[in-house]
């Protein structure tokens, strides 16, 4: 594989990783699931260093995603007794429960749930069993006797 397609499908890996770890924490509410994507966020940008730095080849961007990999174990550790001592004082990890911890001059954050979309009862056809007559309308009945 020429080095062109090497550095082209690892930017590909890197941003997509970036990407789905930025969904996951923009949707998500769960401490722990909002943590783990922007760990994989922060993989993504990892894989687009190592990338850059052998397309240039250099070693600044192995070096720089060695030092990431610490700073993100010592953050996992740090998260991890966060998330416990959280738990522990609320018991629950939904986001919205921790409001009272934002800034005295922003608004409450007012979670407004979905409103329920009924649907329609489905009548599904059925045959009738075997040996027995099937039910027919009164007006079938009639319309055949007239005949």
């Amino acid at each position: 594989m020429n080095e062109v397609a090497l550095l082209h499908n690892s930017l590909l890996v890197g941003a997509a990783l970036f990407s789905i770890g930025l969904v996951g924490f923009l949707c998500r509410r769960n401490m722990i699931v909002m943590f783990l994507s922007a760990e994989m966020m922060l993989q993504g940008v990892s894989v687009s260093l190592v990338a850059w730095g052998r397309w240039h080849n250099d070693w600044g961007g192995q070096v720089l995603v060695i030092f990431i990999l610490a700073v993100a174990a010592c953050e996992a550790a740090l998260a991890l007794a966060l998330v416990l001592m959280l738990f522990q004082r609320r018991g629950d990890l939904d986001i919205a429960a921790w409001d009272d911890l934002r800034e005295s001059n922003l608004p409450r954050y007012i979670d407004h749930e979905l409103p329920e979309v009924k649907e329609p009862e489905h009548h599904w056809p059925h045959l009738t069993p075997a040996g027995a007559e099937p039910k027919q309308d009164e007006e079938e009945i009639t319309h055949r006797s007239h005949m």
